[in-house]
């Protein structure tokens, strides 16, 4: 029996070499569970054409988005884990969603990290007709008219949602929620008046707020944001503890050979490092940011840990 043991294992670890040393023969799928635009979508297609660069193949984006990404991550999850299929996740509804929901579709178990691809703060944008032109006067505008102020969100789960959720826990400010199908539904709404704010990343609301259409009060993050310079930094505007940082990874179907894990994180670091990618990223409002695949496993464990104790502490559910 020890002996038929041994020789499985060492079969196995003989198919994942193979494996790698025959990967990839074949043009891979990056898999984003969001519509086009947007963190996500455009975190996809930066590092498409320099992953592809560096592993010799095609790899082209596939949109699958809906069900608060349920859909890509269901997809993924059943994929052959050969490496050729990968899930674009986004943070929120990677630590997020499974403490929202019991009946999620896909646990974080279901994927193993290839590397960290984006990382980018969140900017909170108003819409002109708000009158506040900082946080402290944002919060007392709310304050002193209750009912009528709602908030968008990429979809329930998304950091959009959650962490509007968390600012108004920290200042008391009573918001209405009205989930979107993506960032681009949700800005036009927004652009409208017909929803007044929007906590989202740069890349969704940059270019309105640098030609007056959407007001930025404040960036979730230390330093403020290169291509917003006069926006201030929410621990400038009085918030210090509020910081929101969205990102985006690569994560392969759990049971990929660990030699093809390695293979696709290497090319995944040498895409991120090109500087065609490094300035196509800031142009976008985000940072290409490298993280292995032990970094981004820590990321998550600690993620998850942490939105567990907000999302009760807010009562927030999908249920």
């Amino acid at each position: 029996m020890q002996k038929l043991f041994a020789a499985a294992l060492l079969s196995g670890a003989a198919f994942g070499a193979h494996a790698a040393d025959d990967f990839p023969n074949r043009t891979l799928s990056l898999v984003v569970p969001n519509p086009p635009g947007g963190l996500v979508d455009t975190s996809a297609r930066i590092v498409a054409e320099p992953l592809a660069a560096a592993l010799g193949k095609p790899v082209v984006v596939e949109n699958k988005d809906g069900d608060s990404g349920n859909i890509a991550y269901q997809y993924v999850a059943r994929a052959k884990p050969d490496g050729y299929t990968l899930l674009v996740s986004y943070s929120a509804y990677h630590v997020g969603n499974p403490n929202l929901t019991a009946k999620l579709p896909w646990a974080p178990k279901d994927f193993v990290p290839v590397g960290l691809v984006t990382v980018s703060s969140n900017v909170i944008a108003v819409h002109p007709s708000i009158k506040a032109t900082n946080i402290t006067e944002f919060v007392a505008e709310v304050k002193n008219s209750p009912g009528r102020f709602n908030y968008a969100s990429q979809g329930v789960g998304s950091l959009s949602h959650l962490g509007t959720e968390v600012f108004k826990q920290q200042t008391g400010a009573a918001m209405f929620h009205v989930p979107y199908r993506g960032s681009g539904a949700a800005i036009q709404d927004v652009l409208a008046g017909n929803v007044q704010v929007f906590i989202t990343t740069p890349p969704s609301v940059m270019g309105h707020v640098q030609t007056g259409k959407l007001k930025a009060l404040a960036v979730t993050s230390p330093k403020r944001h290169p291509m917003l310079p006069d926006v201030p930094t929410t621990a400038e505007a009085g918030l210090p503890e509020y910081q929101l940082e969205s990102w985006v990874a690569l994560f392969a179907p759990a049971g990929t050979p660990q030699p093809v894990i390695d293979k696709l994180a290497a090319s995944v670091e040498a895409a991120l490092a090109q500087p065609a990618t490094v300035q196509r990223a800031q142009a976008a409002g985000i940072e290409a940011r490298f993280e292995g695949p032990e970094a981004l496993n820590q990321r998550v464990s600690t993620e998850l840990a942490y939105w567990q104790r907000t999302v009760a502490a807010a009562g927030i559910t999908a249920d």
